[in-house]
Order: structure tokens, then C-alpha cells, then sequence
């Protein structure tokens, strides 16, 4: 089984380019910093920098919604590739191919910047969906 998760904040906004091989599909590549779990004494915390990469539909959404800083949650898969580059010299490529991607940041009420106009308006009060259009009630609705 070949299965990745991790939760870290975006390095900078998400390069987004579209394939000229694939009948024009829409990638997105961007890096996410995860802290490690133990810290040496006397060390600052360390941080693991890994690529990520986003086909489609998580390429649309990664562009629309994604911003340098934000904690996100990414669960995919881990994919090793070679390439020659210009010079001749083979180069070795190790990425996460992202599945899914959530949001793991708390956001106030006066911070919409994540969420701006092109959010799609619910017709219920007090109700917020993610990216499966799934239905949740809102914080000030939850019971604890």
C-alpha cells in the first residue's frame, strides 16, 4: 500500500501550469514545510520540505483556494521519477502525488480572504461545506 498524509503550511502560493501531453490537464505544484515530531535538546524544531503535486480538479482548487502560509492536510500517494535535464545529468524526483487535500487552519470571522466572493452561497444558515459538498453545522453550532 502506498499511502501518505501530512499536515504542514504552504512555502508559497502553488504553481499552476497546464499539461501539453495529457490534452491540456491542469497541474499544480507547490511545496508544503512539515515540522518533524522530535526536537534534539538544545535545537530549534526541524522541518522537512515536500513536494506536492495536484492533478484536475485538486489543481483548480489548489489555485482557487490555497495561499502561502495556510496549514493544509494532504493525503496521497508517494511517486519516485527520473529525468535528464538540459545538460545530460539524470535527476531524481521524489513527490507526493496529492488524493485529497483539506484545510487545517481555524479561520476568524473577519478572515474571508481564504474563502472570498467565489465561494458558492449556501442556502442554509449557519452550515458550511467542503470540497465533497458535504454539509456540517458551523462552529457556533457545534455542541462543545
Amino acid at each position: 500500500m502506498n499511502k501518505t498524509i501530512l499536515l504542514g503550511r504552504l512555502t508559497k502560493a502553488p504553481e499552476i501550469r497546464m499539461s501539453s501531453a495529457n490534452n491540456d490537464m491542469l497541474i499544480a505544484n507547490f511545496s508544503l514545510a512539515v515540522n518533524r515530531r522530535y526536537v534534539k535538546p538544545g535545537e530549534e524544531r526541524q522541518a522537512d520540505f515536500i513536494n506536492i503535486v495536484a492533478y484536475s480538479k485538486l489543481a483548480e482548487f489548489t489555485n482557487k483556494y490555497l495561499r502561502q502560509g495556510l496549514q493544509i492536510c494532504v493525503s496521497g500517494r508517494l511517486q519516485t521519477r527520473n529525468y535528464e535535464d538540459k545538460n545530460g545529468i539524470r535527476r531524481y524526483v521524489t513527490e507526493v502525488i496529492a488524493e485529497e487535500i483539506y484545510f487545517a487552519d481555524s479561520f476568524k470571522k473577519e478572515d474571508d480572504s481564504i474563502l472570498n466572493s467565489d465561494k458558492p452561497v449556501n442556502t442554509q444558515e449557519n452550515t458550511d461545506t467542503n470540497t465533497n459538498g458535504d454539509v456540517f453545522p458551523s462552529e457556533n453550532d457545534l455542541p462543545f
